[in-house]
């Protein structure tokens, strides 16, 4: 895999995140088949790519880890990254691979059905421990990586690489604010219990787990979300995030338990809503504020996204999530 790498800046990215790149290619017309949609839209995807914009529109310094195939949606990928303000340099190209893309169908407000093209194998998961730089991992503020890594080798051995070389750069144990999304897709996996082992054994390296209740079963064999926190706790983590949907949001660490109700909106396009979150988690937790206060400006920054049709160009600034909170009912801001 070919790399370029720029000399390191003189202070820690905020946020280094590892994982899927790609391109959305998302219909214009809601309600409508992707055999009948006639009219679409290009732009950047991929969980851990979208995390690093969030983050970034909160004016995080971000980079992220990944690589793309040798072709114009490769070119597209690295063009986007950087317009929307992430470092590329460790986007590397797999020549003999394409630049994954991902269709979906838009159904409000709860049914957008994703289609991959990742085969024979995406980019990202081609990653190896070679590709890294391992002390920019270790310095950075968040290092932020996804279940979905895990689902192929050689990624996977890179992954567990990275967060070993994280915790040394840290005096051994687990490095404080390594993120663990749970973000599980089972058409990456060959089985449920595959992914089921290696979150176990990932868990075992990071601090902050999050996900929904289906990726807490995969994770911890918990759908229920106070169970399901408890049993992240339990693995070692010190905060356990869990998206209930419309439900709202429930973290808990060993001492404390919030709770906080989700911020309607009328819902366009749900995909980008959990990344979007992430990002804005990761911008409190950098900002030091409490854990209320970083679930009810995440779940606005989700909304934000769940309220516009593509993911990594509708992230949210600062200013428009604390506009919302500053207009909604005193009692709930």
């Amino acid at each position: 895999m070919t790399n370029s790498s720029p000399a390191q800046p003189s202070d820690p990215f905020d946020v280094i995140t590892i994982g899927r790149i790609g391109v959305d290619i998302y219909p214009l017309q809601d309600g409508v088949g992707l055999e009948d949609v006639s009219t679409f839209g290009k732009f950047l995807g991929g969980s851990a790519t979208n995390v690093a914009v969030a983050a970034a529109r909160h004016g995080r310094t971000t980079a992220v880890i990944t690589a793309t195939g040798n072709d114009p949606f490769g070119r597209y990928a690295h063009n986007e990254l950087r317009r929307l303000g992430v470092d590329d340099r460790w986007v590397g190209t797999a020549p003999d691979l394409n630049t994954p893309v991902t269709f979906c169908e838009i159904f409000p407000p709860d049914d957008f059905p994703l289609y991959f093209y990742r085969d024979p194998i995406a980019p990202d998961l081609t990653l190896r421990t070679a590709d890294l730089d391992l002390d920019a991992i270790g310095a950075a503020r968040i290092y932020w990586a996804t279940v979905t890594g895990l689902s192929r080798e050689p990624s996977r051995a890179t992954h567990y690489d990275a967060w070993r070389a994280r915790s040394n750069a840290r005096g051994g144990g687990r490095a404080p604010l390594t993120v663990l999304d749970l973000d599980y897709r089972p058409m990456f996996w060959s089985s449920a219990q595959e992914a089921t082992t290696a979150v176990a054994e990932a868990l075992e390296h990071v601090t902050v787990a999050i996900g929904n209740r289906e990726e807490c079963e995969i994770a911890v064999g918990e759908t229920d979300p106070e169970r399901a926190a408890d049993a992240l706790l339990d693995r070692g983590v010190e905060l356990a995030v869990v998206k209930q949907g419309p439900r709202g949001v429930l973290a808990k660490t060993r001492d404390e338990r919030v709770e906080v109700p989700p911020h309607v909106v009328d819902v366009v396009n749900g995909l980008g809503a959990g990344d979007s979150f992430g990002g804005a988690v990761c911008h409190g937790l950098l900002a030091g504020w409490p854990i209320e206060r970083i679930l009810r400006f995440a779940n606005i920054a989700g909304a934000i996204v769940a309220s516009r049709r593509e993911c990594s160009t509708a992230m949210p600034t600062t200013a428009e999530v604390e506009a919302i909170i500053e207009n909604r009912d005193p009692v709930h801001a």
